[in-house]
């Protein structure tokens, strides 16, 4: 963003990439597919993962420098980038606290591969639900017991359909070749994207009832807003439907065409650790795809909200934090 900015902005460049900053705005433009795909590609790098306190201070530190205009001399526009990358990677845009580290979305790849190799469906599941929760929408308060309430019910539905979908494909043996082709090839995805829709649904259902704050152009909160509470679920759960496509898409194909390769025709014991060498790359391409479908802060018309929202601001676009 700092290159084009620099390429079209003539004498303004310092100007517009200071705006950006400022505003707490990304690298990339969040305007275009494009723009968010490179941003989030960013935010989710693992080496994020193992940044010190210290470091994740000076980040801090250095870019609220910038924000009151006291930089120390010599600070470059790479280093104000890389504070801004490491803030969003680790700090949640709501309530300013670290999420913890298995959490975040820069984990996920990591994280997703350990429980890959787990043969225990609901350490899946658990993840997904803490996933779901630490990137939520925290502009309100989630009680403790509506936490364990969501996590019990997203685990148990979300399970239940994958015990369900394992059941099904067992039973597909006795079937005719046909229907069994049919049951192994295409219940898979929807069984697995219905349980990733109630885990989001189930471990955020207290914004659907309280509601999520509404912000206008100037950051200033209008009001907390069901409606747009659930807008944010909905672009959030449909992510999650679009997330696992390329894993049960890909893999198949390219696996393949490596299984005729002569390396893997002379080493068969090659078969498994590739298999899930290409899964995890497929797995870190699809994470960023899917959570780049919409803007983190997603806008809406202040007309489609609730009447006294919509009367309490002359802004006609607001903006709220959908969560990840």
């Amino acid at each position: 963003m700092l290159d084009y900015i620099l390429s079209t902005g003539g004498g303004g460049a310092e100007s517009a990439a200071s705006d950006c900053l400022f505003n707490g705005m990304c690298f990339s433009s969040q305007s275009s597919f494009l723009g968010r795909f490179r941003h989030f590609v960013d935010i989710i790098d693992p080496r994020t993962l193992f940044i010190s306190e210290t470091r994740l201070k000076e980040c801090v530190a250095l870019l609220d420098h910038f924000k009151h205009g006291t930089l120390p001399p010599g600070t470059t526009d790479q280093q104000l980038w890389e504070a801004q990358k490491v803030k969003q990677a680790i700090i949640h845009p709501d309530t300013g606290q670290k999420i913890f580290m298995p959490f975040r979305m820069s984990g996920t790849d990591t994280f997703y591969y350990c429980v890959l190799l787990s043969v225990l469906q609901w350490l899946n599941q658990s993840h997904n639900a803490c996933v779901n929760y630490a990137n939520r929408n925290a502009t309100k308060p989630t009680p403790t017991s509506r936490f364990i309430q969501g996590y019990l019910g997203a685990v148990t539905s979300a399970v239940s359909i994958a015990v369900g979908l394992n059941v099904l494909i067992e039973k597909s043996r006795t079937f005719n070749p046909a229907t069994r082709l049919i049951i192994q090839r295409f219940v898979p995805f929807p069984a697995v994207a219905s349980a990733n829709i109630c885990n989001v649904a189930l471990m955020r259902h207290n914004e659907l009832s309280e509601g999520i704050d509404v912000l206008d152009s100037n950051g200033n909160v209008v009001g907390s807003s069901r409606i747009a509470a659930k807008h944010a679920l909905m672009e959030t759960a449909f992510t999650r439907v679009v997330l696992p496509l390329p894993i049960f898409v890909l893999p198949p194909i390219i696996m393949a065409f490596l299984e005729k390769r002569p390396l893997l025709q002379a080493h068969r014991w090659l078969m498994l650790p590739v298999h899930s060498l290409v899964c995890l790359a497929v797995f870190g391409l699809s994470l960023p795809l899917a959570i780049s479908l919409f803007p983190q802060m997603s806008e809406i018309q202040a007309s489609h909200l609730e009447p006294e929202i919509a009367m309490a601001t002359d802004c006609k676009v607001l903006t709220y934090n959908k969560g990840l």
